[in-house]
Parts: C-alpha cells; sequence; structure tokens
C-alpha cells in the first residue's frame, strides 16, 4: 500500500461539483465497510454497493481499493484534529480544554467507525499513516503541548505533563467508539437512555478538568 495519506485522482482535470459530490459519496460508503472488516477484509464491490454505484463506476473515480481506504483516512484525520487545531493559547485553559474533551465525545458518539478505522489503521502498523503521524501529527501535538505547558507555568493549570494529558485525553474519550461494545456489555441499556451522552460527557470533564484546575 502506497505510504502516504494520499488517494489518486483519476480526472486530470479540477473534478465538478458532481464528481466531488459522487467523490464523497463513496468515502462515506467506505468508512463504515473498512471499519467493520479492515483493508484486508473489504471489497470494493462492497463500497460500490453501499454507495449505491456499479463497481467500474466506483473505479472512474478511485483506480484501487489503496486510494479510498487513503482517502478515507485522510478526511478522518483532518476531522479528528481539527479541534485540537483550535485549542487557543489566549483563551481560558479549563474552557479551552473543557471545549476541546466535548468536541472530542461528541465525535467518538456521532462518528465511532472513523475512530474504529483510525485504531485499526495504528494497530496493524500504520502502514498508511506512519509518515503523517511522525510529522504533521508531531508537529500539532508539541506545539499544543507548548501552549498547556506555558498554561502551567503561568499558573492556570496544575502541574501536568502536556503530552501525557493530551494521550490521556484521546485514551478516554476515544473508549466510547473503540470499546462500545464493552461499554455496552457493562451498562446495558443504559448506553441507549436518553441523557446518556451529557451523563458521559459531565463525568469525563469533571474527572479531567478536577484533575488539572490550579492548587490553592
Amino acid at each position: 500500500m502506497d505510504a502516504k495519506v494520499r488517494a489518486d485522482h483519476p480526472p486530470s482535470r479540477p473534478p465538478t461539483r458532481i464528481q466531488t459530490a459522487n467523490r464523497e459519496i463513496i468515502l462515506e460508503a467506505a468508512l463504515p465497510v473498512f471499519s467493520a472488516f479492515g483493508f484486508r477484509g473489504s471489497t470494493i464491490d462492497q463500497i460500490a454497493r453501499g454507495a449505491g454505484m456499479s463497481k467500474p463506476n466506483l473505479l472512474y473515480y478511485f483506480r484501487r481499493k489503496e486510494d479510498i481506504y487513503a482517502a478515507v483516512l485522510e478526511r478522518t484525520l483532518a476531522e479528528w484534529l481539527a479541534p485540537l487545531e483550535a485549542l487557543d493559547a489566549a483563551g481560558d485553559p479549563v474552557e479551552e480544554l473543557r471545549r476541546y474533551i466535548t468536541l472530542k465525545l461528541q465525535m467518538s458518539r456521532d462518528h465511532p467507525d472513523a475512530s474504529r478505522l483510525f485504531a485499526n489503521e495504528i494497530l496493524n502498523g500504520a502502514p498508511v499513516v506512519r509518515p503523517f503521524l511522525e510529522t504533521r501529527l508531531r508537529t500539532l501535538v508539541l506545539e499544543k503541548a507548548a501552549v498547556i505547558r506555558d498554561w502551567v507555568t503561568e499558573g492556570k493549570l496544575a502541574p501536568v505533563d502536556p503530552v501525557h494529558l493530551v494521550f490521556v485525553i484521546w485514551a478516554t474519550t476515544q473508549h466510547y467508539a473503540d470499546f462500545a461494545l464493552q461499554i455496552r456489555a457493562i451498562l446495558g441499556d443504559q448506553v441507549d437512555r436518553p441523557g446518556f451522552g451529557e451523563q458521559t460527557a459531565q463525568a469525563v470533564l469533571t474527572i479531567v478538568l478536577n484533575g488539572i484546575r490550579p492548587r490553592d
């Protein structure tokens, strides 16, 4: 598989509105397929059926399954990193982290397939996203860690390791997508009750934010 998070675009000219829309339909259909069956277990036929297209029509937009997979990952990573990129050094630290955690929990709840897709990619050695992890992701995390470190130095947060704080937020929020079956096995039909998402967010926010608030 190509080692870059980038898909090939067969048309040499800029895509039309219809072409762009059809590519999005394909990516939307491919996400749950790759999430459920992994890259190796997924087929072009499954994705084409989900997209409501013939296989030849789908292959006009993406030449190979690898290209679809890379494009899905590219879009997923852009969406999942946007809340971290928005962390504002000029904002109130606790409120900035509250917003970040809340958005991450919402994404895990609303798009669990995206979280599981990324987790599976990592567990399989990150054949597509490794260059991204070692460049853009590393740069972004270190940049935001510097912001958190400044907040700690200024006494606006309790002394915490900023990189490990980011890891904790990732692990905690994405747990609700990656281990949804385990959560359901423990909590049963509680997970289907109205307000479960809000209760989850409140519990996670209380635990994390109380751990990073400045000490008297």
